[in-house]
């Protein structure tokens, strides 16, 4: 692709310019910025995540791109460019062949060896600094590219947003030691706070699951809105955390000594949690209160999907008020999936009786039970130690009452299972949490010694000894960054670029006949390319001035001129800002220092709100 620096200031023409709007929004698109992008022609839609950039897109990427190298040039990270087609071994090393499941392409040469489209680069990263450096000395260094990347998405949606082929910049940091790792992160994650806030898209810094790519500490920049596929949890201090990652605060433990033993009771047709309810309150009362959904453990089996296709059975146990949330159960479990099991998987195992399964015949308590392979159990971190339940008591039309946590039985683990609700607590106990979407534009983690273990990348260090390098790793979704701006900055009629990004700073519009107000707007577009003002004008000869505007407001260059009505009436041209500022019609001969002051203004950072 053609580097920004390198575009001149030669007008673009509509006459001649490869592009063509269309008046309907596409009916295979579910969000404004894709609607918009295929609309004013900056994208096209080639198959299912797939699009082709067009010359105006191509502008708005190439700026976006050369904002992420100056900040990366800013920080000494040096660029280059890696191959996408990626042999097989490195990633069966790392066992990452494995755990990307259906989620990466893979192919076969004519040879029969495979290969993969590089989802991502960390191995490949690492052993091309393998092959360089063996000292301290040549440490620390931070690598990166601007390249497309491939994932296999299930179901591609809204656009560039979740697509199948996609830009992404990735950097990859080596140090010597941790404190390096944590020195390159900081540079990271600041640079990209500069990249965004320059691109006029608000954010979000949330602590992240790490998942496949490993490591320890994550952070991912979620920009806020309502398209997002990513939720993220936020404190009254303004602490964030995408739900995947967030920990429930530790319960503490309950005094069960005055609570009976636990007994069974007939609970026929309790076919949801509310029937057990009001069932329970019919047969069994108790004398403080009523019984409620909170009081019941609902135990639900999942079928768990390991990367090479192999199969088994989980039981998570859960308070009867809380759903489950099978992202954070693949979090606590990763690499992992997780579906509901179905009726014949759950027929394979006949002490789970569907509707009345409880923990005495799971996990722990199932070589009590005489029962042979049980199945494991997973408790919610909502269930506190010693608190006492309602669940199934493992035979039809049956539940068992006072079962303690601790106490009747325990599980295989502690996990995060069940979906957070607005009021449950935060993590740093400043108060209840609030909820937000918002849509993934990057990630930074602290990889540390994974990927430099697995593919043995040491160097001397100041002792003469052999040491692994501490790396990180830290993406940008370039294009779906692009996506998000056109989300943020748009209305009913187009978009509304940022002037940083916007493929020309000025459309001039034609809207008159006669060879006096074409030549007036050549005339201006000239005076404007001599001060490096980027242009488009619309020269086209039979298109109404209506046409004209709509394309203009569409296009959404952040200054529209006009030539036309006020030109031949005082000879004047009438300027205004997109995004709905300032308008005035001002004398032809000041028209181009008045667009250099727009400019000067519209160049101010940001402050989205």
């Amino acid at each position: 692709m053609t580097n920004f620096e390198n575009m001149t200031s030669e007008p673009l023409r509509m006459s001649t310019l490869f592009l063509r709007t269309l008046r309907d929004n596409p009916a295979d698109e579910d969000i404004d910025s894709a609607k918009l992008l295929i609309r004013a022609a900056y994208i096209r839609k080639e198959a299912p995540g797939v699009f082709a950039w067009l010359p105006l897109g191509l502008r708005v990427l190439n700026k976006v791109e050369s904002i992420v190298r100056e900040e990366m040039a800013k920080i000494g990270a040096q660029e280059v460019h890696l191959p996408a087609l990626l042999p097989r071994e490195p990633y069966e090393i790392t066992n990452r062949w494995e755990e990307y499941g259906d989620n990466i392409f893979k192919l076969k040469d004519r040879h029969k060896a495979d290969y993969l489209l590089a989802p991502t680069h960390e191995e490949m990263f690492t052993l091309l600094a393998k092959d360089l450096y063996s000292s301290y000395k040549d440490l620390p260094v931070t690598l990166y590219q601007i390249q497309t990347k491939y994932r296999d998405e299930a179901r591609p949606r809204a656009g560039l947003i979740r697509g199948r082929e996609f830009i992404m910049k990735d950097a990859y940091s080596f140090t010597l030691d941790e404190d390096g790792l944590r020195r390159c992160y900081a540079d990271q994650r600041a640079a990209y706070e500069r990249v965004y806030q320059r691109l006029g898209v608000k954010y979000v810094i949330v602590h992240a699951f790490s998942g496949p790519m490993g490591g320890s500490e994550s952070e991912e920049f979620l920009a806020p809105l309502p398209i997002g596929e990513d939720t993220f949890a936020q404190s009254p201090a303004g602490k964030a955390w995408n739900v995947e990652a967030l920990k429930t605060p530790a319960l503490d433990s309950i005094d069960y000594s005055a609570t009976p033993q636990s007994s069974d009771v007939n609970t026929p047709q309790a076919g949801s949690i509310d029937d057990l309810v009001d069932t329970l309150n019919s047969v069994a009362s108790r004398t403080d209160r009523q019984w409620e959904s909170a009081d019941t453990l609902k135990n639900i089996v999942l079928t768990a999907h390991y990367p090479d296709g192999k199969t088994k059975l989980i039981v998570v146990g859960l308070p009867g008020d809380r759903q489950i949330d099978l992202k954070r159960v693949e979090a606590c479990l990763s690499p992992l999936e997780m579906s509901l099991a179905t009726d014949e998987e759950l027929a394979e195992h006949p002490e789970l009786v569907k509707g009345f399964i409880g923990p005495m015949v799971l996990g722990p308590q199932a070589q009590a039970a005489g029962i042979e392979n049980p199945v494991e159990y997973y408790i919610d971190a909502h269930v506190a130690s010693g608190s006492a339940w309602v669940s199934g008591a493992n035979k039809a039309d049956t539940h068992s009452i006072n079962l303690v946590y601790g106490r009747d039985f325990t599980a295989d683990g502690v996990i995060e299972a069940s979906q957070l609700n607005p009021g449950d607590m935060s993590p740093d106990g400043s108060g209840p949490l609030s909820f937000e979407r918002g849509v993934e534009i990057g990630q930074v983690f602290q990889l540390g010694l994974k990927y430099s273990k697995a593919l043995s990348f040491n160097v001397l260090n100041e002792n003469g000894k052999s040491v692994p390098v501490w790396m990180g790793s830290y993406g940008i979704g370039v294009s779906r960054v692009l996506a998000c701006i056109a989300e943020f900055h748009h209305d009913d009629k187009g978009i509304m670029w940022p002037i940083t990004v916007a493929p020309a700073q000025v459309h001039v519009v034609i809207a008159g006949k006669g060879n006096e107000i074409s030549q007036a707007a050549e005339d201006f577009v000239q005076k404007l390319a001599k001060e490096n003002i980027e242009v488009i004008l619309d020269d086209r000869a039979k298109v109404s001035p209506g046409v004209k505007f709509n394309d203009a407001e569409l296009l959404g260059m952040p200054i529209i001129a006009v030539v036309g009505k006020s030109f031949t009436k005082d000879g004047s041209i009438e300027l205004r800002v997109r995004d709905g500022g300032q308008s005035m019609t001002v004398p032809a001969d000041q028209a181009v220092d008045q667009v250099k002051d727009m400019i000067q203004q519209l160049s101010q950072p940001y402050t989205l709100d």
